[in-house]
């Protein structure tokens, strides 16, 4: 239907009459109408509608003042045209997470067992002699007793039921705050518009149809729109088309602008056309959420809809990346269940994930051993030594052994494996996150927290991170002469003056502007560029207003802009005269302007001639004092083009650009942010090199490196300009050498006259580098759109709340919300803290692992049974992992954790000085369980709980040995806040109340199982002295914590470290491959190939799909039928999967289904396509 309306104009649409509301074009015409391209559209505005100005009357609104805001008109455009909101993909229920956390293996394992147990406890072996099992039978207990064998079972499904609920609040409440975290980061995207005349800023979501938008460089364009007036525009339409040159965009040749393209250059007004579902980004996800239900039939893996429906929303979410990981765990969990995450960014999650896995390893041996070593000695002393035969009367008693023995060893394993390691490192990150907000951080990527932890080096930008980024002019160089201080207007030939006024005011972005304070006695406000304000702030110095000669010349009377880039450093707008020639005012880094300038008006107001020679003395009298002053200095010019000569090539920028006069040269000065140099020796002390990347001058840039700190007097550091670095680490060909850049970068503080490719270079060189004992781990600022490979190649990408672009804060890990520099240090404090409250955790939790698992094995082979029972352990392995985590999870981090060097990738998860400690704790703890479970009933004078039958009810002695057991983890759990070998454990633990509830609340809770817990916990209730002692014993704890940690390290050369990441042979292999840099080491382990393919086609189909709905632009209705072919396609791919081995064949495979998809159906297509309706 769309299509139709496309083709066949349907003549003045006014006349019909028929229009939704009171507009004089529906919606559906202004679909169509954003489906075309460049000619096209153009066509089809002019023969439909007749121009942009029609349009802009149909929906009621002026391309100069915009819609009124009155909230009642706002209403009609919302019901009439749609709200600018995608919905967001619906979050899991609470049932769906439960269902999921049910999915763990051990936790299966245990219910099976449990329900064995159950059915087994209920049937009672008809008559026969029970003697005659032998003692194996242990005496069959009464008949009261033997009806509560039932309890265990049960006990035991109740205990699975606790541990999933935990599991799945978490769950729910992780998502909950991506949500929080995701509406936030949309609420705080903010878009201009004019309304009422005026230029405002309203959020993204209150956009409508009809508004006039201002666009300029850097924007994420978050509606589609017609263009009603452009200076250079220029778009990068790669996240719809798949192309990735830049699209011109011009009014005559192509005006259409759709929302989800980034504006790479230049700027304009637009007339909003289409939001929310209704523009191309939002149609393409309403394809994609339609087929969502046929492909899940045909193809499990058709699961990539959530990552693209979060892409399209103004910035990719944390969301869409969980989304992501969950798609590759579902993946992954055939093979194994491990935490797979989504790139190889975060060093403490491969860390993690190589530990799991070795500790999974071993609890799985050590109960395996244990069931076959407790099955063994049944055995053969049952049929061997009391040479008894297997009975059929006897089997249901020996089946209840054997799945005693069973869940004794599945107890095992439940204990080894540190299932509270995920739960830890989420608790503890989303913590940080929610805390890191109030320090002006606003986290994107939640791995990025902990890796600013392990962070080596900083890459920061100048301009409004290190300085304030409130520009004024205080020195200018203006007829022949330099003024130290702003001079009196009088001072200055009124010519001069004039051109430097008019060119200030035309040639700067109109959305610059300076405001009246907000408060009386305030600074006037900047709004826009800020070198632009401090021009402006120079011209209302000299007593001039800049604002009637922008009304005298408004935007559409500009002939010609030349917008600045990075490329160009420089700005410029041509004029029409009224005699048909042209003036051209220029400005830009006055190193480059001055370059081309041939003229200077000297004293007089005259142009004199300007040489290299004079350019010369210039630079070293006026530019090079001003740029030592740490000022960033700026050239003023213009040029006349006269009638007679014709009007030149526009397009000959280098011929424009040239033969300019110069009116002035101004310094301005951006102060340093008084709180910077404390932050930066911060980071110096905490072993972080700074490193300012800037586009600015080298003297400015010196000169304020050295006011910040980055630069100290007598040390041997480089500042290089862009040119040298590149001189330096390029070979003949002009290709970059890690080995020469390995030369440069440890010394170099400073990088002035850099473009964004200098800086990507130097992130990527830094982080690739293999010198030094560690690989760096690299954090950049940044705020510009071409900052955005730098952000996403860096370890962590800091961008700019305040002056940011959206390009940049998508390619971002971290906002900093006050663009600031000391939020970085805060930052790193917080990755600091997360990576010590996991490495807490872990010294907690591996000491508990080591003594139950050890406890469990050697009790159940000399006893037979295990002395802490399933529900116990459950109980126990609840403490360790849900409630520590919390505890430690939720220390507040200290100024101390800035006095360490960082940690680096390769440097192990558990140092020397924690291994001593978990092995130091588990040797105290392992002496006091064995000393009370072979001589505990003499020790406190009760009967003896060994070798006790079947069913028999709890013995004291038992629960003793139960009881020390947690008492003393709870003791530990204090020793366990310190992991650098500290001797005061309770430093700080007033300021933490979460970890002071839980230690009581376990005790408390402690206290009931013991009294109460009865037959299900296999408890009996101890008496106040019982209770004393173990509480005592479990003080001990304390005690010994200080005599471990007076033992030194060093002597205790036969301690290994655990939990290494990744070594160097790896990371080689790893960069043969630029794309593979994605995976986590560990996943690599797991399944380098399937991964890889799985995604890698997964990512192919997704991106095919969008371009090639963006391309044939269809209505929602065919494309979901339409979209059945990919869906073949990759069907066919994943055979491929199967048969092919490099990935070349990739290519070859997705370009075939490309192919495929956009040419005709293939047969099996069509056919399931008529079948499907």
């Amino acid at each position: 239907m769309a299509n139709n309306t496309a083709d066949h104009p349907q003549g003045n649409s006014v006349a019909e009459g028929s229009h939704d509301g009171d507009f004089g074009i529906t919606m559906e015409e202004l679909k169509a109408l954003m489906e075309l391209r460049s000619a096209e559209a153009v066509t089809k505005i002019r023969d439909c509608q007749g121009d942009v100005q029609t349009i802009c009357r149909r929906l009621k609104t002026s391309p100069i003042e915009g819609l009124s805001g009155n909230p009642t008109d706002l209403e009609k455009r919302h019901a009439a045209f749609g709200k600018n909101f995608i919905p967001p993909k619906k979050a899991k229920t609470f049932l769906q997470l439960v269902w999921e956390a049910l999915q763990d293996v051990t936790l299966i394992i245990l219910e099976i067992a449990a329900i064995i147990s159950l059915g087994l406890s209920f049937y009672h072996p008809p008559g026969g002699n029970a003697e005659a099992c032998g003692q194996a039978a242990g005496g069959i207990e009464d008949e009261g007793e033997a009806q509560a064998g039932w309890i265990e079972g049960a006990a035991i499904l109740f205990s699975v039921i606790i541990v999933v609920l935990v599991t799945a609040f978490n769950d729910w409440s992780k998502e909950k705050q991506f949500r929080g975290l995701q509406s936030r980061i949309e609420q705080e995207q903010k878009f201009t518009v004019i309304r009422k005349g005026q230029v405002i800023q309203i959020p993204v979501a209150e956009i409508v149809v009809g508004d006039i938008a201002q666009i300029k460089y850097g924007d994420l364009l978050p509606a589609d729109g017609i263009l009603i007036q452009g200076n250079d525009l220029k778009l990068d339409e790669s996240s719809l088309t798949g192309e990735s040159d830049q699209v011109r965009k011009s009014l005559d040749k192509d005006p259409m602008l759709l929302s989800g393209t980034h504006v790479m250059e230049g700027s304009g007004r637009m007339v909003v056309s289409a939001v929310g579902l209704n523009s191309q980004t939002g149609i393409i996800f309403t394809l994609l959420g339609s087929s969502e239900h046929d492909e899940e039939k045909k193809v499990k893996k058709a699961k990539t809809q959530d990552g693209i429906a979060l892409e399209i929303q103004p910035l990719k979410s944390e969301e869409a990346t969980e989304s992501e990981e969950k798609e590759e765990k579902e993946e992954v969990k055939q093979v194994k269940k491990v935490n797979v995450t989504k790139r190889e960014k975060s060093v403490l999650q491969g860390k993690l994930t190589r530990l799991a896995v070795q500790i999974g390893k071993a609890g799985l041996f050590m109960s395996a051993l244990t069931v076959i070593i407790l099955i063994l000695y049944f055995v053969i002393n049952t049929f061997a030594i009391q040479g008894l035969s297997w009975v059929a009367e006897c089997t249901p008693i020996y089946i209840q052994y054997f799945v005693k023995f069973f869940i004794i060893g599945v107890t095992v394993l439940v204990v080894a494996v540190p299932e509270g390691l995920p739960l830890a490192v989420t608790i503890s990150l989303a913590y940080s996150v929610k805390k890191m907000m109030k320090d002006n951080n606003l986290v994107r990527h939640l791995d990025a927290c902990e890796t600013m932890g392990n962070a080596t080096a900083i890459c920061s930008d100048k301009t409004g991170t290190l300085t304030m980024n409130r520009m004024t002019v205080v020195q200018a160089y203006i007829g022949d002469t330099h003024y130290k201080n702003i001079p009196e207007p009088d001072v200055i030939n009124p010519g001069t003056v004039d051109s430097l006024i008019n060119s200030i005011s035309v040639n700067s972005a109109y959305t610059t502007k300076i405001l009246p304070p907000e408060k009386e006695g305030g600074l006037p406000r900047h709004v826009g560029n800020k070198t632009e304000c401090a021009l402006l702030g120079l011209v209302l110095n000299l007593k001039r207003d800049y604002q009637p000669i922008r009304d005298e010349i408004p935007e559409e009377k500009m002939y010609k802009v030349y917008t600045f880039n990075s490329s160009r450093k420089s700005m410029s707008t041509v004029l029409q005269n009224p005699d048909g020639g042209f003036r051209m005012y220029s400005k830009g880094a006055s190193e480059i302007v001055l370059r081309k300038c041939s003229r200077i008006l000297d004293a007089q107001g005259q142009p004199r001639v300007f040489k290299a020679k004079d350019r010369e003395e210039m630079v070293m009298k006026v530019i090079e004092p001003m740029a030592c002053d740490g000022l960033r200095t700026i050239c003023v010019a213009y040029r006349d083009f006269p009638a007679e000569a014709g009007e030149p090539n526009w397009d000959n920028e280098n011929d424009i650009l040239n033969e300019l006069t110069c009116i002035a040269v101004v310094g301005i000065e951006d102060p340093v942010r008084p709180e910077v140099p404390e932050a930066i020796s911060k980071c110096q002390r905490a072993g972080i090199t700074v490193r300012m990347v800037t586009g600015d001058n080298i003297n400015t840039a010196r000169a304020i490196a050295t006011k910040c700190g980055i630069l100290l007097p007598g040390e041997d550091f480089m500042c290089l300009e862009g040119k040298e670095f590149n001189r330096l680490i390029r070979n003949d060909k002009g290709e970059v050498e890690q080995e020469r850049l390995d030369k440069v970068w440890p010394k170099l503080r400073v990088l002035a006259r850099s473009s964004p490719t200098d800086k990507h270079t130097l992130v990527k060189g830094i982080i690739d580098s293999m010198v030094g004992e560690t690989r760096q781990v690299v954090a950049v600022t940044g705020d510009g759109t071409n900052d955005g490979p730098a952000l996403k190649k860096a370890d962590v990408g800091f961008a700019m709340g305040i002056a940011g672009t959206d390009v940049a804060k998508e390619a971002s890990d971290i906002i900093l919300t006050d663009d600031n520099f000391t939020s970085i240090v805060k930052a790193v404090m917080w990755g600091r803290n997360v990576y010590d409250s996991i490495s807490k955790f872990l010294q907690f939790q591996l000491t508990v692992n080591v003594v139950a698992v050890i406890v469990a094995f050697t009790g159940a082979c000399i006893t037979q049974d295990s002395p802490l029972k399933a529900v116990q352990m459950l109980w126990v392995n609840l403490i360790m992992d849900t409630l520590a985590s919390l505890a430690l999870a939720t220390e507040p981090p200290t100024e101390s954790l800035l006095l360490r060097k960082p940690y680096g990738r390769n440097k192990p998860l558990i140092s020397r000085t924690m291994m001593k400690n978990i092995l130091g704790h588990a040797v105290f703890q392992l002496i006091i369980i064995f000393t009370l479970l072979f001589a505990g009933e003499k020790i406190f004078d009760i009967d003896s709980g060994r070798n006790s039958p079947l069913h028999s009810p709890p013995s004291e002695h038992y629960t003793i040995v139960f009881n020390v057991f947690v008492m003393m983890q709870l003791f530990n759990e204090i020793n366990a806040r310190k992991i650098h070998g500290e001797r005061n454990v309770f430093e700080g633990v007033y300021k933490n109340p979460i970890f002071c509830s839980v230690v009581l609340g376990t005790f408390a809770l402690q206290i009931i199982i013991v009294q109460f817990g009865g037959k299900p916990f296999s408890c009996a209730p101890l008496t106040i002295d019982q209770w004393l002692w173990c509480v005592f014993i479990g003080m001990g704890e304390l005690l010994w914590g200080q005599l471990i940690s007076a033992i030194p390290t060093h002597h205790l050369k036969f301690l290994k470290e655990a939990g290494h990441g990744s070594t160097k042979e790896e990371i080689h292999k790893e960069e043969m491959t630029e794309d593979m840099d994605e995976i986590d080491h560990a996943e690599m382990e797991l399944r380098r190939g399937q991964i890889l393919w799985f995604r890698g086609l997964n990512r192919i189909q997704t991106q095919m799909d969008v371009v090639y709905t963006f391309q044939t632009g269809q209505a929602p209705v065919p494309g979901a039928l339409r979209r059945q072919p990919s869906v073949v396609s990759q069907q066919n791919d994943a055979t491929a999967t199967k048969t092919l081995s490099s990935p070349t064949h990739v290519g070859l495979s997705s370009s075939s289904s490309l192919t495929n998809s956009a040419g005709a159906p293939p047969p099996a297509a069509a056919s399931s396509t008529t079948a499907g309706n």
